[in-house]
C-alpha cells in the first residue's frame, strides 16, 4: 500500500464491538480484541489517527454529547497508555432522517478534517465496518479498508477501490507495510 499521512477510523465496529442500542456510556464500550493496540501501532509507524464517527443517539436524545466527549476522552488515555494517539474526534450527532453533510456516507466529516485539522485528504485512508464508510471516503479522495470478519486478507480479493481486512489489527498491518 501507499504511503499514507493519516488514518481516518470508524468508532463502532472498528475499534468498539457495534452495539444495536448504541453505546450510551463508558460501561456500554467494548473495546475489539487488539484494536486498542493497533491504534498504537498505527501511531508508531508515524500514522496520524483520526476517528470519524455517526453517533446519532446524540440526535435521538439517548445520549448527551458530553457523554460522548467523555468516552472519547478516555478511549484517547487508554490508547495513549498503549503508544498510540488518536489526534482529533469528528462526530456526525445527526439522525439519518435530518440529512445532513457529515453524516457517511457524505464525506462531510472528512472536509471537516480537511478544513479545521489541514489534513491532506489525497494521502489518507479510512478504516470502516460499513459500506457507507467506503462511500464517504471516496467522496472525499480517499483510499478505504472495509473490514470483514468473515475474511482473511489473503482468502479474499478486495473489490475494486477498496481493501478488504479482518480487523483493525490486520488493517494496520496492511498501512504499516508489515
Amino acid at each position: 500500500m501507499k504511503r499514507y499521512r493519516t488514518v481516518f477510523l470508524d468508532r463502532d465496529g472498528v475499534i468498539n464491538r457495534m452495539r444495536t442500542d448504541y453505546v450510551k456510556s463508558w460501561d456500554d464500550f467494548e473495546p475489539l480484541p487488539g484494536a486498542l493496540d493497533a491504534v498504537g501501532r498505527l501511531t508508531r509507524c508515524g500514522r496520524d489517527v483520526i476517528v470519524l464517527t455517526n453517533q446519532s443517539a446524540i440526535g435521538q436524545k439517548l445520549i448527551s454529547p458530553q457523554v460522548v466527549d467523555e468516552i472519547h476522552s478516555r478511549l484517547a488515555a487508554i490508547v495513549e497508555e498503549r503508544g498510540g494517539r488518536i489526534r482529533a474526534f469528528l462526530v456526525c450527532p445527526h439522525r439519518i432522517e435530518d440529512h445532513c453533510n457529515c453524516r457517511k456516507p457524505a464525506p462531510g466529516l472528512f472536509i471537516r478534517a480537511r478544513d479545521e485539522l489541514g489534513v491532506d485528504l489525497a494521502s489518507s485512508i479510512m478504516v470502516g465496518d460499513q459500506p457507507w464508510d467506503v462511500q464517504a471516503a471516496k467522496a472525499a479522495g480517499c483510499d478505504a479498508i472495509l473490514l470483514r470478519a468473515d475474511c482473511s486478507v489473503a482468502s479474499i480479493p478486495s473489490p475494486p477501490g477498496y481493501t478488504v481486512a479482518s480487523d483493525l489489527a490486520a488493517a494496520a498491518g496492511l498501512i504499516c507495510g508489515d
